[in-house]
């Protein structure tokens, strides 16, 4: 079915719902309001309008306790709950409509076009409580490179919130579905979804924040050790990150080993603390697809594991790493650190992966290896003799000696030789099969915690292989 414009959607939510609010913008996004004015009927819906664009007018009305950024979550959530208490103290016993409170803060392009338009949108929704309402926000980007177009999007996306709290606040996945009516992702990425309140306990914001990914809306979310959704820009600002891509259907212990080692090489580096570096394990969206559809149970299973193991995760739809390295340097990190394996590292060499880049495999090596990242290369091991496999000038033929020669030489490899071999046998193959088959050997392929989750949880089709070979 067709999407309402953002004029037939005004006019609804000035005529057809049963709620009653504020609206409340500050920065750059003035134009949720005007849609409604603009649409008639605004006195139905509309409480109040303001826009506190002054900052010292904005910390008076939401600031109050402690200091918070401008363009932040934590301001946001001060608006949304100071404009939702105030309908309360104002209008609880005179109006018998549900109440609402959208707010916004952005900072759009600026006139030099120094900086990069984003910020939060949110809305507090009265569902079953009316003291206590339910919590709707999402971060933004906004690609346009013009500050008026920009305020069109952000004015459209305002709208899209506004109709899709008062007509669907029971469901916030069809609400998420909603938000780029009218818009595109070349427009606007929405990268951060978050939720809660009393009707809404059922939501994992986990698959909520999976469903940008695999809707298009954003091209990676990230979460942290114990599985709380974080905003990237938040969460990586001038930090240190060690990155493993796999598959983590466990993470088994060459997973670990792989990630304690590279730490410990990591920390010889000036810019190591404890504090300022975390490590990401990524999984690419295309692993969780079974059958063409998305495995959402068993993503949460590899997240849950990997949390388990004091691991942050990331879930994106990039398929080449200078994709992923592009994506953490946007911000502003100090270091990235990639882990990967030879076989793989091979194929970041294989020109055919890059036709359609103007520059080729130069291209994708330089968007790859800027100045702050380099790669933590493992060996691979001859499965016949046993011995690991460890590349040098004569390994790699033509082309890719030069390649390899160059990034050595300029130190954008580091091979990790501490490795022990006793762990590079392990493969998900075999390790889908132990868990297939509930076989206890499995105890000896991943951490006694992920093997104990996973028997006791009957995860990953555990001890099917079993039961199909007793009804055989």
């Amino acid at each position: 079915m067709k999407a309402l414009s953002t004029k037939e959607k005004s006019v609804r939510i000035n005529i057809d719902s049963h709620f009653y609010g504020t609206i409340a913008e500050i920065g750059g996004g003035q134009e949720t309001a005007r849609h409604l004015f603009q649409a008639g009927g605004a006195s139905n819906t509309v409480a109040k309008s303001i826009s506190a664009y002054d900052k010292l007018f904005s910390d008076y009305f939401y600031n109050q306790g402690e200091p918070s950024r401008y363009v932040s979550e934590d301001r946001l959530r001060k608006m949304v709950c100071s404009e939702y208490d105030e309908l309360i103290k104002i209008l609880d016993h005179k109006n018998p409509r549900k109440f609402f409170a959208f707010a916004n803060t952005v900072e759009t392009i600026n006139y030099t076009k120094t900086n990069h338009g984003k910020g939060w949108v949110g809305i507090a929704i009265e569902g079953t409580e009316r003291y206590k309402p339910n919590l709707i926000f999402f971060h933004v980007k906004l690609h346009e490179k013009d500050t008026l177009l920009q305020q069109y999007s952000l004015g459209a996306l305002g709208i899209n919130l506004i109709y899709g709290g008062l007509f669907e606040w029971k469901d916030p996945r069809n609400i998420l579905l909603g938000l780029l009516d009218n818009l595109d992702t070349n427009r606007v990425e929405v990268d951060y979804a978050y939720v809660e309140g009393p009707d809404m306990t059922w939501v994992d914001n986990r698959l909520l924040n999976l469903m940008l990914v695999s809707n298009g809306m954003t091209p990676a979310v990230i979460f942290d050790q114990r599985g709380h959704i974080q905003h990237p820009g938040d969460m990586l600002y001038k930090k240190n990150v060690l990155l493993m891509r796999g598959y983590f259907r466990p993470i088994n212990n060459l997973g670990m080993e792989f990630i304690h080692d590279s730490l410990e090489i990591f920390k010889r580096d000036e810019a190591y603390t404890h504090d300022n570096t975390i490590a990401v394990c990524e999984i690419s969206l295309s692993y969780l697809i079974e059958c063409e559809q998305l495995n959402e149970k068993d993503f949460l299973h590899r997240v849950d594991l990997l949390n388990l193991m004091g691991q942050s995760v990331m879930i994106s739809n990039y398929k080449r790493y200078f994709e992923l390295a592009q994506y953490f340097t946007q911000y502003k990190l100090i270091k990235l650190r990639i882990v990967l394996g030879l076989p793989t590292f091979e194929k970041i060499l294989d020109s055919s992966y890059y036709p359609d880049l103007k520059g080729g495999i130069l291209e994708a090596l330089g968007d790859l290896f800027q100045d702050n990242v380099k790669i933590y290369l493992y060996p691979t091991i001859n499965a016949a003799t046993g011995q690991l496999t460890y590349p040098d000038n004569n390994y790699f033929k033509g082309k890719k000696s030069l390649l390899w020669q160059y990034l050595v030489e300029s130190l954008r490899i580091v091979q990790l030789k501490t490795l022990s071999s006793d762990h590079l046998f392990i493969t998900s193959d075999k390790v889908k099969s132990l868990i297939e088959a509930a076989d206890d050997a499995l105890i000896d392929f991943v951490p006694e915690k992920v093997y104990n989750h996973i028997k006791r949880n009957k995860l990953f089709g555990y001890g099917t292989k079993k039961v199909d070979d007793q009804q055989d």
